[in-house]
């Protein structure tokens, strides 16, 4: 197998550090995707000039259309690439070069069969995207080709601002023989020698252990727990060195001004739901200088700006900076039997709710609604009609306000005092042993963040290697089923020396090598928590003792889970009212140092969950004006770059809401009206305000 070139560790942190300061924007950036290739007939000047008229400032191309580039083995036609930025050039409109990778021509495949990835599922067949081994010596030959090809030819152009590299990129759960040879290599290197490995791996389990490396089996009919998850683990590093070796290319060829990024996604659920399992999105962003992120959202009654809001987050804290969102919808998404228009007001409701979270840009899919693909019914701004329409009226309205105040909301600055951690390798190991048929880990980080989204405590993610943990009062933890004595001592340390944690069940049950621990749960973190368990149940609904959160009695439950708490020093804020485990905690908090513990042993109900996260987040001292004001209003906070602070407050609802506005006194962005602290402000159906102070 050909290995991918790393970029030299120094060159990683000299852009990493320059990156933020390198790519100042100077207003909002309000982006389509655009395919002429996919055009019915000429219509290049007119789509360039509505976008004009629509206040599209940048456009998005060529991540799609490997085949048109490259029509055959070496020949290559970028004549559409050119007509579109001259196009776009001739109205002001700026570019963004899409690495074409993710989609490539059949001719490749009929050629270099082997280019197509084996999974668990077998041998892919042509068709769909995506359906490559990103660590194939052919499919990386042909790649670097084009991407050297492509980048040479466009980045010259006035337009172009920014490249992104490939598009959603996963493993796309590659684990061919040649992936499985490098595995092994990867596992040398860790490991060093097979004893290490079967003890790490409890590998004398039905006589799977080695004593040569070549007699390591393949991970593909692994029932083994610790060498699935470490592939998983694998997996996404590969993922990390797929993009980093396509970000140095085109380092290569770039202007100095131009940034390289890449349109991260969620898990989906009928639109972006939790953390992304397959990508380890923290190390993957490192090559690049802006995170970006693709979001689809819940419209209609169901548009409450919590998918918005969580996408943002997480795509502001890959780097710790502002952010791109690359792709987002205009009309409806998915496929023709769920079509889900947004209701008058709410594409300009979205739109700053995701300049709200610190987005420097927002870019629809796609500008033009396709006629004929498997997307035919994700309609972009434009109708198969492609004629102006409500949709396109509603952009036009978002487009002129950001030219009249984008310069305000730019490169908005947060500073969080709460943050979640999230772990890719308690994802793998919970999707192999897992939590419950109902619930998995993102089930819960959901809620969790959706608890805090709901109280108006707004938040950041960290992962197990973040370095930034002492930044924050509060960290939140899904079930860290998966940790490091290292990472759990660390937590210990954040608690003892004065900050307060909120743990899920599960949390340090395994080593990192999904081992459980041996002794009396939850070990290294038993003292910090002031509580130890033996046993755990499976449950459907179990009610708690007293109802002690004072919620509806059909609400006061807890579900899925139960870890049968012994309190050593902690409080119990809940006991199961149940005649044989009544007896144990449901929930706990212990003062530890100068810190606080809380930690959950089962599910709350969501509405449980609520009032014990009130309790965490007024013991955290973070409970402040924005507490008071109550969802469906959201409210978030920054500061721009002339330093003053902006506060914006959404409706997420069909009725008007009265407010008081708690701040300073401010003007009003969009209205210009002078706005009084203490005031009452009236917020329209699916409306907003933006206040400077």
């Amino acid at each position: 197998m050909k290995q991918i070139p790393i970029l030299l560790f120094l060159t990683v942190l000299a852009y990493q550090l320059s990156a933020q300061s390198k790519f100042p924007f100077d207003n909002l950036l309000y982006g389509v995707a655009y395919y002429y290739e996919y055009m019915p007939y000429e219509r290049l000047q007119k789509d360039a000039q509505m976008m004009k008229e629509c206040g599209i400032t940048v456009v998005r191309i060529a991540e799609s259309t490997w085949g048109t580039l490259e029509s055959q083995d070496g020949v290559f036609d970028f004549s559409y690439i050119d007509k579109t930025m001259d196009a776009m050039q001739k109205q002001g409109i700026k570019v963004i070069i899409g690495t074409p990778t993710y989609a490539f021509p059949n001719w490749m495949a009929l050629k270099n069969p082997e280019i197509l990835a084996t999974t668990r599922n077998g041998k892919n067949i042509y068709g769909a995207r995506q359906l490559m081994d990103i660590t194939d010596s052919a499919y990386l030959f042909y790649a670097e080709r084009m991407i050297r090809k492509l980048i040479s030819h466009v980045a010259k152009h006035p337009a172009v601002i920014g490249y992104q590299v490939d598009n959603e990129t996963k493993s796309y759960g590659t684990a061919g023989e040649n992936v499985q040879k490098a595995f092994r290599e990867y596992l040398k290197e860790k490991f060093k020698t097979t004893e290490n490995l079967n003890h790490a791996w409890g590998l004398n389990y039905w006589s799977n252990n080695i004593s040569r490396w070549e007699d390591l089996p393949g991970t593909l009919g692994t029932v083994n727990v610790s060498m699935g998850c470490e592939f998983n683990t694998f997996q996404r590093k590969l993922v990390t060195d797929f993009l980093t070796w396509q970000a140095g290319i085109v380092r290569e060829y770039k202007r100095p001004e131009q940034f390289i990024t890449h349109n991260f996604d969620l898990e989906w659920r009928n639109g972006s739901y939790g953390w992304q399992t397959e990508v380890n999105q923290f190390d993957a962003a490192q090559c690049l200088d802006i995170a970006g992120i693709d979001i689809y959202n819940e419209v209609q009654d169901k548009l409450d700006g919590l998918q918005i809001s969580l996408g943002g987050d997480v795509a502001r804290s890959l780097k710790q900076a502002n952010y791109l969102v690359i792709e987002t919808q205009a009309q409806s998404k998915t496929n023709s039997v769920n079509q889900q228009l947004p209701y008058p007001g709410q594409l300009r409701l979205q739109a700053f709710s995701h300049f709200a979270s610190g987005a420097n840009m927002v870019s629809y899919w796609p500008w033009h609604s396709i006629h004929n693909s498997v997307e035919t019914y994700w309609k972009g701004l434009l109708s198969h009609d492609m004629e102006p329409n409500p949709v396109y009226d509603e952009a036009r309205i978002v487009g002129k306000e950001i030219s009249e105040i984008g310069k305000n909301l730019v490169n908005l600055k947060k500073t969080n005092k709460v943050a979640i951690l999230v772990s890719n390798e308690s994802i793998s190991a919970l999707m192999w042993q897992g939590i419950s048929n109902k619930l998995n880990y993102n089930d819960v980080m959901h809620q969790l963040y959706e608890t805090l989204y709901k109280l108006n405590v707004e938040c950041d993610f960290v992962g197990p290697e973040s370095k930034n943990l002492t930044d924050y009062k509060l960290i939140v933890v899904p079930p860290l089923y998966v940790a490091s004595d290292e990472l759990l001592n660390r937590l210990n340390d954040f608690a003892r020396n004065g900050g307060n944690i909120l743990f899920a069940f599960k949390s340090g049950f395994a080593d990192e090598n999904v081992q459980v621990r041996q002794q009396r749960q939850p070990v290294v973190l038993r003292e910090a928590c002031g509580f130890s368990y033996q046993m755990f149940n499976s449950i459907d609904k179990l009610p708690l003792k007293d109802n002690p959160f004072g919620v509806n009695p059909e609400d006061n439950y807890v579900s899925d889970w139960s870890e049968l708490l012994v309190p050593e020093n902690a409080k119990v804020l809940a006991y199961y009212d149940h005649k044989y485990w009544g007896k144990y905690a449901a929930i706990t908090q212990n003062k530890y140092g100068k810190g606080l513990v809380t930690y959950l042993g089962a599910m709350p109900s969501f509405p449980v969950l609520q009032k014990l996260m009130e309790n965490v987040v007024k013991s955290a001292g973070l409970w402040g004006v924005e507490q008071e004001i109550k969802f469906p209003v959201v409210v978030k906070n920054g500061t721009n770059q002339a330093n003053k602070k902006i506060h914006y407050f959404f409706n997420y609802s069909d009725s008007p809401v009265e407010i008081v506005y708690p701040y300073n006194n401010g003007n009003d962005l969009l209205t210009k009206k002078s706005i009084q602290k203490n005031s009452k402000q009236l917020l329209k159906e699916w409306d907003f305000m933006i206040v400077s102070e």
